[in-house]
């Protein structure tokens, strides 16, 4: 999976090391709670994953696309399973993003870069294409899981369906992200059922499906 993201075919040498860049990446996340952004450095990351500097810029050209990569690969983790129904889907996502979120390395660098984004568009640009578009897919497949089961019905406009699934997207991010890291109040089973309810019923799901 890192290897996807990350491999350039333009440049020549010796294939890449999965082990490599995992060692990397939790150096990343693991200097960044220990030290923050403004300290964090590329050479204080290669001295942690016990490879050369050389080696961290033959991967990544800057601090900013180190740090969002290393976020990328927690919300890789994140998985929409067949429950059954799609509020129950709905809810193991929640519950796993919440999950996710606690962890004080995933909350140490996504506040980072988000809070860094607003001031480089190019940061903001790799935060979309790297995170944010990715994690789109989960909402594409739960949808198209729960059309399939007649829960939702079929959207024949592609453009529309498009924005649906932002829009889904974004009130399930914008909410469990305000609810752990701006809030501070637990996403536990009962709110992440409250939530999903009301997501659903916005959505028009036929329920009883």
């Amino acid at each position: 999976m890192l290897s996807r993201r990350h491999d350039n075919p333009t440049r020549s040498g010796r294939p890449r090391s999965a082990a490599a860049d995992t060692a990397i990446l939790l150096a990343t996340r693991a200097a960044l709670v220990e030290l923050g952004w403004s300290k964090l450095s590329m050479g204080d990351v290669a001295a942690r994953a016990g490879v050369a500097k050389t080696t961290l810029y033959r991967r990544w050209a800057s601090k900013n696309e180190l740090v969002v990569d290393a976020v990328a690969v927690i919300f890789d983790e994140i998985e929409i399973h067949d429950r059954g129904s799609l509020t129950a889907d709905i809810e193991g996502v929640v519950l796993q993003f919440a999950a996710l979120l606690e962890r004080p390395e995933t909350k140490t660098a996504l506040m980072a870069v988000v809070a860094e984004s607003t001031r480089d568009d190019a940061l903001r640009d790799r935060i979309r294409t790297a995170i944010v578009d990715r994690q789109k897919g989960l909402v594409v497949k739960g949808r198209e899981r729960a059309q399939a089961r007649g829960e939702l019905a079929y959207e024949s406009d592609p453009e529309v369906a498009a924005r649906n699934a932002d829009l889904i997207f974004d009130v399930i991010a914008g909410a469990v992200v305000h609810r752990t890291l701006v809030s501070a109040e637990p996403v536990d089973e009962e709110w992440a059922r409250g939530f999903t309810l009301l997501l659903v019923a916005g959505l028009g799901a036929n329920q009883g499906a």
